[in-house]
């Protein structure tokens, strides 16, 4: 106790000799008698600013120029132009922004270095400046809001009862794929029935999902609106498409949606790029995990043509396993029946969770 006692004593002995010296440093400031030599460094200071502007500035457009091309990959949807407009049109307004204020805040710091016998003026306020760079910025944020607002809403509306129907389930740490068979309908499925065999869940005693398949890639047929759906099955994952221009998050326990129109088939894109092994793909972009970076599944876009007869090859779920189907259903009914010893007060079990959403 004494030595602590001691140590708080000292501290606080520090603490006013601290106070006393700032003290007296204040009194000949305000009496005119402290002076302090700058020397050169308040100058080198100042020059560095400028050549932190020039060179900073000279290297960040030679790396906006060399990666231009991987930063904007050539874009395959009806939307994604829309969508790089409008991207374009909000980096452009930053853009001159950042420019404007970061070359005043350098040029200033060099103009306005410390010298000997000038001073600051003091500025308090100015309503007129206050106003302008209050309201303009105002008004550009709201048209850009409004304008991204209008798009977003015709992109994630209702998709055209013509499109083609892909449901994408996330899970750690790859995409599972589905597609709804000749009735064009998306069977059921429930989390319970979730199995190394049944990895979506099939509930086969609902009609629907009798032939519904599923795939190791994505096939979907140019010039025709895609509705993608989307689940996961355990932590947020995303469904990233980058020629697509798509992106929407995968959210446990909330389905979500997103349609979209390939304009360019897989073919066209290779040829474009000069590229015979390039493939579409869709990846998570969200950090899921350890290895979240094998998240990855591979998108054809097909000719029409192409497309229907890939479709016409593919077998149900419940053919290529009908080992899976008397169990699934047997499954399924413990699940949802009642109890029988006490129908009066039988706990209703859960709803399976339908695809239909």
């Amino acid at each position: 106790m004494t030595a602590l006692t001691i140590l708080l004593v000292l501290v606080l002995l520090l603490v006013v000799f601290g106070l006393l010296f700032r003290l007296q440093i204040l009194t000949s400031i305000f009496s005119g008698t402290f002076t302090r030599d700058i020397g050169m460094s308040n100058s080198v200071n100042a020059i560095l600013m400028l050549v932190f502007l020039v060179v900073g500035g000279a290297w960040f457009a030679y790396s906006f120029v060399e990666n231009f091309n991987k930063m904007n990959p050539p874009i395959a949807s009806v939307h994604g132009h829309q969508m790089e407009r409008m991207f374009w049109t909000t980096m452009t307004v930053i853009g001159i922004a950042f420019l404007i204020t970061q070359t005043l805040l350098f040029v200033y710091s060099y103009k306005y270095q410390h010298k000997e016998g000038r001073r600051a003026y003091f500025f308090a306020h100015n309503n007129k400046i206050e106003v302008i760079w209050t309201v303009i910025p105002a008004i550009v944020m709201a048209a850009l809001i409004f304008a991204g607002w209008k798009a977003w809403t015709r992109i994630t509306g209702p998709a055209p009862k013509n499109s083609v129907v892909v449901e994408v389930m996330g899970k750690q740490f790859n995409w599972l794929v589905r597609y709804p068979g000749r009735d064009m309908k998306l069977g059921v499925v429930n989390y319970r029935l979730i199995d190394a065999v049944n990895e979506w869940g099939f509930d086969l005693s609902d009609k629907s999902a009798l032939d519904d398949f599923t795939t190791n890639e994505i096939h979907v047929p140019k010039g025709v609106p895609v509705l993608i759906k989307i689940r996961s099955r355990d932590v947020l994952h995303a469904v990233y498409m980058p020629h697509f221009r798509v992106q929407m998050y995968a959210v446990p326990g909330m389905p979500t949606r997103f349609w979209f129109t390939p304009t360019m088939s897989t073919d066209e894109m290779r040829a474009k790029l000069g590229n015979p092994k390039f493939n579409y793909e869709l990846a998570c972009n969200q950090v899921c995990g350890g290895s979240h970076f094998a998240m990855k599944a591979t998108l054809i876009v097909d000719e029409p043509d192409d497309y229907q007869n890939w479709y016409a090859a593919q077998q149900s779920f419940s053919e290529k396993n009908p080992e899976v189907m008397a169990a699934s259903k047997q499954k399924a009914k413990t699940l949802v029946a009642p109890v029988a010893a006490q129908p009066e007060a039988a706990e209703t079990a859960p709803a399976p969770l339908a695809a239909s959403y």
